[in-house]
């Protein structure tokens, strides 16, 4: 078959995200097998040699997990001992207790950005909905009040801040710097984060009227509590180590000579996948063995907190597929020469790429490492000048209009006990503000500098 023509070409992509869309969010067909025969489809439709599509998909997929998968492994593991130490509450406990109980929103917001940052969505919002649920209880305000507030600040680090997955993949698909994003995610984080999170759920909360009784509550209200609990500074200490470490690696040039061992050092233990190492170790001691727990129990801990990563694994590893596949067939050429033909920006494109692949697959994590994908050979062939806006941009299209397809909406919806239409008007417009705030600040920040 021969090579597609670029509008033909462009034309098979567009039909190519539609398809996407409808299967999944329509159909509810599997992610990972949808996302697979897509590319597929667009492949052959494109003039792919059919011997060598499955070959370039695999190229893909094997390239993005080879980074992704580390990345997965650790923080999930890191997130486990947070978890099981108490870590995580002692974090909460500690930050109510400075806030006021009359503040609790705030805190709520506070510690979700501080103790999301190692850990999927997923994992954050089980850790985290204890201290929800009986901090609403103690201060007798609606679950919504610090509910909201607190998955606004798991979403912002989740979609925008290193080392989440996404992000790190997103940093390496750029080329930028980890220290750099991680500045400018903080700067629009921050206050993206407090409205649309504080500040919404004072609007929002007033309206929506939750039933009497939630059956999960007291199951969480009515735990024994934990004997022993590690410091909030050792806990605060562990979470926070990559982080530094990244931050160090990124400022590498400006720490040491360029070249020198101590360049080199410096670079390697900023590495993402260094950095979540050494503090993983560190956990074991910081939050495992000095707590009391033994290695037996470190060993079980770490094994089964990888079964749950799966799933999101592979649909991150399709998304990389799809990627290729777009690369290999000339579709990004042709949005290359778009780009020109428009002025279109890098800024632009990210985010709106992002909020397609959003809406269609349901995941944040996928939505922005596709899109990374896709944009980032089209900002190089551009010389777009600052490609930590870049991972910035498109994190923010990654969380817009979360529906049906995603897991986060229905884990909003029967932990909060709301209905669809209620998960909608606050779930839904909560990561929309997100989208639309960290964009709209992220656009700014690029006329400043």
């Amino acid at each position: 078959m021969a090579p597609a023509s670029g509008f033909w070409l462009l034309g098979y992509a567009a039909v190519a995200i539609i398809a996407l869309i409808v299967l999944i969010a329509r159909y509810r067909l599997n992610p990972f097998i949808v996302i697979t025969l897509v590319s597929v489809g667009l492949a052959l439709m494109a003039g792919m040699p059919p011997s060598g599509v499955v070959s370039a998909y695999e190229a893909g997929v094997g390239k993005t997990l080879g980074h992704i998968a580390l990345v997965v492994a650790l923080g999930t593991m890191l997130g486990k001992l947070m978890a099981e130490s108490g870590g995580a509450e002692q974090v909460a406990r500690t930050l109510i207790d400075r806030f006021g109980e009359r503040n609790a929103h705030w805190a709520m917001v506070c510690i979700a950005f501080l103790v999301g940052l190692p850990l999927f969505f997923e994992v954050g919002f089980v850790l985290l909905i204890p201290i929800a649920f009986t901090v609403a209880r103690r201060v007798g305000v609606s679950l919504l009040m610090v509910g909201l507030p607190m998955v606004a600040g798991l979403s912002v680090v989740h979609a925008l801040v290193p080392p989440h997955p996404g992000a790190m993949l997103a940093v390496q698909a750029y080329q930028a710097s980890v220290g750099q994003t991680l500045l400018y995610a903080i700067l629009i984080g921050v206050p993206t984060a407090i409205i649309a999170g504080p500040v919404y759920a004072r609007f929002i909360v007033p309206h929506i009227h939750l039933p009497a009784e939630n059956p999960l509550e007291r199951q969480f209200i009515a735990r024994e509590p934990r004997p022993r609990l590690p410091s909030f500074g050792l806990t605060m200490a562990t979470i926070l180590l990559p982080v530094v470490l990244m931050l160090i690696g990124g400022w590498a040039n400006l720490l040491a000579e360029p070249g020198t061992g101590l360049n080199q050092f410096l670079l390697f233990i900023g590495n993402s996948v260094i950095a979540l190492l050494v503090a993983t170790l560190v956990s074991f001691w910081t939050l495992g063995l000095a707590q009391g727990i033994n290695r037996e129990s470190i060993l079980k801990f770490t094994n089964e907190c990888l079964a749950p990563t799966a799933g999101i694994t592979l649909l991150v590893g399709a998304g990389g597929g799809l990627n290729r596949i777009l690369i290999d067939s000339g579709v990004t050429e042709q949005i290359v020469g778009l780009a020109h033909e428009f002025q279109l920006s890098p800024l632009w494109m990210g985010w709106l790429f992002a909020v397609l692949m959003r809406v269609a697959t349901g995941s944040a994590t996928v939505a922005l490492t596709t899109a990374s994908g896709v944009v980032a050979p089209v900002a190089v062939g551009l010389g777009y000048p600052h490609p930590e806006l870049l991972v910035i941009a498109t994190g923010a299209g990654s969380v817009i209009l979360s529906h049906v397809n995603d897991g986060g909406f229905w884990l909003v919806k029967e932990y909060f006990n709301m209905t669809v239409t209620q998960t909608f008007k606050t779930w839904t417009v909560l990561e929309t503000l997100i989208s639309l705030i960290a964009f709209g600040l992220t656009l700014g920040l690029a006329e400043l500098l």
